[in-house]
């Protein structure tokens, strides 16, 4: 199967899909290719904040995503064991302190907003194998693979949006810089008890972070901060110590921890890092999101990052393609628009883990 657009897009999370939605409004016709089967999938970052917020009302996506189910946070809170030391709260005219936005709601959302555009498609199961180039060197476009059989896409710009460990990126070999940051984070979910308030809880355990994140449907996301690499040690022993702190700061979440919290095949590891990509653009290829800058999961920044990137360039890139200048040196204006922002943000998460101690005195 042979197909064509002016962009195709491989990755069909926030910001990749996004970024299609944008295009298509502006009359550039956009493939976007995603190897999952739907937008049911896993997510662990979908807390989106205030910029992010007004991004989506600007281009009319909110009100649908709101339709759909969100959940705003009242506060963040900081215990020592069960006082709390520290609260933040909505300041001037703000209504909240995050809000949490399942990415199912989200991609439905933006997709059916962009579904009846003919410039928008958008194709699940479908994985990237290999990158076309011309004897030029230009990227111009995809060897996939949809259920079994292969797919050639053509286009004037390949865009990858394909997270952390992004197959564009590889297959394009531009080199990264990875930074580990000391710790990784185990993942998982309770149902919430009656009457619990819409918070972000934090606690400092044993120097290292444990954080409760509500969420929509009465559900409560943790995450649990532990040494780096340690999970495979950390799940020969028992897990009631490793709950201990939780329920001791948390009484209220005793019954549900016991409940859906019995083994550590009910926790999910991320392997914490960062990263900055050499460049985010080639002659007819540019990285966007995780895959350009892969950001941790402190203050929850990661999601709100890959969206910008994406209204960032959907003007940039329309422009370009409409005016046929797709090199790298017309492409990189989305790399200079963004890079120095991502570095502070990277720089400010570091401060933030190695000063994670003041904000619980």
């Amino acid at each position: 199967m042979n197909l064509q657009a002016d962009v195709c897009i491989v990755g069909g999370g926030p910001a990749g899909t996004l970024l299609g939605h944008l295009l298509a409004k502006n009359g550039v016709s956009t493939l976007i290719i995603e190897r999952s089967a739907g937008v049911n999938r896993q997510f662990r970052g979908e807390h989106i904040n205030a910029e992010t917020e007004e991004i989506l009302k600007q281009h009319k996506l909110f009100k649908r995503i709101e339709e759909l189910g969100i959940l705003k946070m009242k506060k963040v809170e900081y215990f020592a064991g069960r006082n709390i030391v520290k609260s933040i709260t909505p300041r001037n005219h703000e209504e909240h302190v995050g809000i949490h936005v399942p990415q199912a709601h989200l991609l439905t959302a933006i997709i059916e907003e962009s579904e009846e555009n003919n410039h928008f498609q958008l194709l699940f199961n479908t994985t990237v194998k290999e990158l076309i180039q011309d004897d030029q060197g230009y990227y111009t476009g995809v060897k996939a693979i949809q259920n079994g059989e292969e797919i050639h896409i053509s286009s004037k710009v390949t865009i990858g949006a394909d997270g952390r460990y992004s197959t564009v990126r590889k297959l394009a070999k531009i080199a990264t810089i990875e930074m580990t940051h000391g710790y990784d984070v185990l993942w998982a979910k309770i149902p919430a008890p009656k009457d619990w308030e819409p918070t972000t809880r934090m606690v400092l355990v044993n120097g290292h972070q444990l954080a409760l994140f509500s969420q929509t449907g009465g559900l409560i996301q943790i995450g649990w901060n532990i040494p780096e690499g340690s999970f495979p040690t950390l799940r020969k022993g028992s897990i009631q110590p490793f709950l201990g702190p939780l329920i001791e700061s948390f009484p209220e979440l005793e019954d549900s921890v016991k409940k859906n919290l019995l083994s550590w095949n009910d926790f999910v590891c991320l392997k914490v890092q960062s990263s900055r990509c050499e460049t985010w653009v080639e002659d007819g290829l540019i990285l966007i999101g995780d895959a350009a800058h892969t950001m941790t999961p402190t203050g929850a920044i990661g999601i709100n990052c890959g969206m910008k990137d994406a209204h960032i360039l959907a003007p940039i890139l329309t422009k370009a393609i409409f005016e046929n200048k797709i090199q790298s040196e017309h492409l990189k204006l989305f790399e200079m628009n963004r890079r120095n922002e991502i570095k502070t943000q990277q720089i400010m998460q570091v401060k933030q883990e190695t000063t994670l101690a003041e904000k619980f005195a």
